[in-house]
């Protein structure tokens, strides 16, 4: 008889509960939770098909092992022998630099990512860290860090309750959202709208998401933070600047006036292609409403100033008193959120505290430029080794990095590469080493990260909702014996890296004096830890400690494990609520409004008032039924609009000879690709867009059915030059570009 299964879908940020349908331990089908406590029965086309997706035939069983020039399949105690021969020797000749790890947007999603990977940073000690931050949202966390004092400390904008939403280079139609968890996102924006709210779309693109809109604004890619600052130059000028309850917690304002001056609507009109009448009534109609937010995406990230749009978001926000209030743009509180210190100041963000060895990129967040990946790996240098050997756990830098072809041929030259992915993809078939995850129906879930960016305090967890199979290994084990094979404990119990972390944690809490712990005995209240595994206790332990916990006893009616695990739909902990100055870790205990990075960057953007691009210029796009590159190996997710085209004008293709459906070469910096055309008016005169994530047309991997309609990698284009200089991230959007019509 079928049964069914709770499970939280992971396969993009919305986060939505779903109810499996199992035969014995195959996943048939799937739906919405209706009982949810979140996303209230709300799916997806990706979780409808989370029956394929983990059900994949192309999914790695066992793991691989390069012998003699070849990977073949090995049994996990030969795998991990030959990680500790290959990386321990590297670590000892070259030192801990010289092994570099690539963390992919996947860990995420998943338990054994969220809690194992800072460990195999620390425990290497390398500074050699890239991930996928830096092709997507870096310029948020360096922003959230300048201006707040934390880099994880982001507002998200109150979905529920604003009156006017301004969205700037995001499209969550297609997303389902990003840096900002909401299930059903699309349907939230309608809410807003039967409300009698404004929704106001700034998108080069005439998306799914703009055609919702009250207004769209076509803006000319990548002046985002030209438009924004334009829009704070008229809240000053026309004394529109309410700060309200922020007052006393913001310093800087008079500075930030005398930093816009420039940015004139009439000055920026034309850089950015929005009359000044446009700008103007955007500001005064964000100024004039009775609750707003502007939240920003990654189209507005990916830009050459990424970090001063995301910044220039959160500054519209606090002039307008949006910020930390009901219906504006607020800080979540995750279960699993640290205990809440008081308020006062902290140690501040830094930035650059080392830097790339060839291109001297300044490290953001403890992270490099995954743009630098290649570079650092094939160039010698005076300073230092070259990376020689790699982790990449759970991602796909190949087609997610500028330069693909170069990385490639770095990969191929490494001593050593080490894989977890449950497939052999364009990056993988590199490693000497290959280390496959179980299907998401075969692990637990809890959204660690993207609890911390819920538009609603909720907490949620699902024990894994099929046994293991046999000759599989859980991906939280795979990552803790990772850990103890590179750092000089290989063979010792991996159930020693949790107890390491739980005694570390809770020695430390038993001494903080705003610890519901302190001065209690750390090994007695770890011995009151539950849970059937390691991953288990350190989320019970992390639940208890939190800011909804139970304080060991301390709250009896607080949050544990086993209170959570008596609520499988979850437990609904309200709606955000304001916590200023709590969130703050700035020296100065306030918002920082004009810090030193920032202030140093805007000569920049006052240079980009003279730009103007020369042709055409190419920008991104997402897809509903994809992810990145992780999807397209599943049938029920391709075709239909999931194509891999190039969006054109009708002008512009008209001028260019172009036809509906012909191919199409596009030329870049970094090289060219060959696409199919595809002309529509969804894009504006003068930009065309290719989608990212495809290119599966390389040789020696086992995607079979992505290989049959490969598609072409649109970061192929770039060749890795243009970043955004405070936060390293990669320049993907707003790149010039020539096409030729292929015969």
């Amino acid at each position: 008889m079928p049964r069914t299964a709770l499970r939280i879908c992971p396969l993009c940020e919305a986060t939505c509960g779903l109810t499996l349908t199992l035969e014995g331990t195959t996943v048939t089908g799937a739906r919405g939770d209706r009982d949810d406590v979140f996303s209230k029965g709300f799916i997806c086309p990706k979780g409808a098909s989370f029956a394929a997706v983990d059900g994949d035939p192309d999914r790695l069983r066992t793991p691989l092992v390069r012998r003699d020039g070849e990977l073949r399949e090995a049994t996990w105690a030969e795998a991990f022998d030959a990680v500790a021969a290959g990386v321990r020797p590297l670590i000892e000749r070259y030192g801990p630099h010289a092994v570099g790890i690539v963390l992919g947007n996947p860990n995420v999603h998943t338990v054994a990512g969220a809690l194992y990977p800072p460990l195999l940073v620390a425990g290497i000690g390398t500074r050699s860290l890239f991930t996928a931050s830096t092709v997507d949202q870096m310029p948020k966390h360096v922003s959230s860090g300048l201006l707040f004092g934390d880099a994880n400390a982001i507002p998200v904008p109150d979905l529920d309750r604003t009156s006017h939403l301004l969205l700037i280079g995001a499209n969550p139609l297609e997303s389902n959202g990003s840096l900002c968890t909401a299930p059903d996102f699309p349907g939230r924006l309608r809410s807003l709208k039967a409300r009698g709210g404004t929704l106001t779309v700034v998108d080069p693109r005439r998306t799914r998401t703009a055609r919702l809109a009250d207004r769209h604004v076509g803006i000319r890619p990548g002046a985002d933070a030209l438009l924004l600052a334009a829009m704070a130059h008229t809240l000053f000028e026309e004394d529109l600047t309410d700060l309200g309850a922020l007052t006393d917690h913001v310093e800087g304002l008079d500075e930030l006036r005398a930093a816009m001056a420039d940015f004139t609507p009439e000055a920026v009109a034309p850089a950015c292609d929005v009359e000044a009448a446009t700008i103007r009534a955007l500001a005064r109609e964000l100024a004039a409403a009775p609750t707003a937010a502007v939240y920003g995406r990654i189209g507005s990230c990916t830009v050459p100033h990424g970090t001063l749009g995301s910044w220039l978001v959160d500054v519209l926000n606090i002039l307008t008193g949006n910020l930390d209030r009901p219906g504006g743009a607020l800080f979540p509180q995750a279960a699993t959120d640290r205990t809440p210190r008081p308020a006062g100041p902290g140690r501040g963000f830094r930035l650059g505290r080392w830097h790339s060895r060839v291109g001297r990129h300044p490290e953001a967040k403890g992270e490099l430029p995954l743009s630098a990946l290649a570079e650092e790996i094939d160039t010698a240098t005076e300073d230092g080794e070259p990376i020689r050997a790699l982790l990449v756990v759970a991602a796909n830098p190949v087609l997610s990095a500028p330069d693909g072809d170069r990385l490639d041929k770095a990969l191929g030259s490494l001593d050593f590469m080490v894989s977890v992915d449950p497939y052999l993809n364009e990056t993988a078939r590199h490693a000497d080493v290959v280390l496959p995850p179980p299907p998401p129906s075969q692990s637990p879930h809890h959204d660690f990260a993207f609890n911390t960016l819920a538009v609603r305090n909720q907490v949620r967890y699902n024990r894994p909702a099929v046994p293991l199979e046999d000759g599989r290994m859980a991906e939280t084990e795979i990552l803790a014996r990772l850990v103890l094979a590179v750092t000089g404990m290989h063979g010792a119990d991996p159930a020693a890296v949790d107890d390491l972390v739980i005694g570390r944690t809770l020695g430390k809490a038993v001494t903080e004096a705003h610890s519901p712990v302190h001065g209690r005995d750390a090994e007695e209240l770890a011995a009151l830890l539950t849970g059937d595994n390691g991953p288990e206790r350190r989320l019970d332990l992390m639940l208890r400690l939190g800011p909804y916990g139970d304080g060991f006893g301390a709250r009896p009616d607080g949050l544990t494990l086993d209170r959570l695990l008596g609520h499988p739909h979850g437990i609904d902990l309200g709606p955000l609520r304001p916590r200023l100055p709590q969130p703050l870790k700035t020296r100065s205990g306030r918002v920082e409004l004009l810090p030193a990075p920032i202030a140093g960057d805007l000569p920049r953007l006052r240079q980009a008032l003279r730009e103007r691009p020369a042709g055409l210029v190419l920008v991104g796009r997402r897809h509903l039924r994809s992810n990145n590159s992780w999807l397209h190996n599943v049938p029920a997710l391709t075709g239909g609009t999931n194509r891999c085209t190039l969006h054109i004008h009708p002008e512009d293709a008209e001028r260019l000879g172009l036809r509906d459906g012909g191919a199409v070469r596009v030329k870049g910096a970094g090289g060219e690709v060959t696409a199919p055309a595809e002309i529509t008016d969804g894009v504006r005169r003068g930009v065309v867009s290719l989608p990212h994530g495809w290119g599966h047309d390389r040789p020696g991997t086992r995607l079979a059915h992505a290989a049959t309609d490969p598609g072409v990698n649109v970061n192929q284009l770039l060749d890795g030059s243009l970043l955004d200089p405070l936060s390293g991230n990669a320049v993907l959007n707003g790149i010039p570009v020539s096409l030729t019509p292929v015969p």
